[in-house]
C-alpha cells in the first residue's frame, strides 16, 4: 500500500510516527547535563533516536520522570534504521538509602502515641 503514496506523504507519516515514539517515552537517559528520551528499553540495553544522540558510551543514568531508576555502564551496539541501539555492560538498580555493612535487629518505632 504504501508504493501507491507520493514519496512526500510517506515521509510525512515518517516523522509523524517518530513525534508520537518521543510523546510517548517516559525515560530518559541522563549524560552530564544533556537528556535523551529513550525510545525501546529491554533487559539487555535501550535505543534512542540516531539524530539527536551522539555516540554516547561509558557511565549513564536513566530516569522515569523525576524517578532515578538505573546507573549503567553503555556501549554502542548498532545503528538500525534511525534507532541507536545501547547494550548494557553494567547496570545497578538506583536506591534511596545507602547499603549498610551491619545488621539491625532493634525495631525503631515509627511513631509514638502519647500517654494519656
Amino acid at each position: 500500500m504504501s508504493s501507491f503514496l507520493p514519496q512526500s506523504v510517506r515521509d510525512e507519516l515518517a516523522a509523524a510516527q517518530k513525534q508520537a515514539r518521543r510523546r510517548r517515552a517516559t525515560r530518559l537517559v541522563h549524560v552530564g547535563d544533556e537528556a535523551y528520551p529513550i525510545l525501546e528499553m529491554t533487559d539487555r540495553g535501550f535505543s534512542v533516536d540516531a539524530e539527536d544522540a551522539p555516540h554516547l558510551r561509558g557511565l549513564i543514568d536513566i530516569y522515569d520522570g523525576p524517578r532515578h531508576l538505573y546507573q549503567a555502564l553503555i556501549v554502542a551496539s548498532e545503528q538500525a534504521g534511525d534507532l541507536m541501539r545501547y547494550e548494557f555492560k553494567r547496570n545497578t538498580a538506583a536506591t534511596t538509602r545507602a547499603p549498610v555493612d551491619f545488621e539491625t535487629t532493634v525495631e525503631i518505632p515509627v511513631g509514638l502515641l502519647p500517654s494519656a
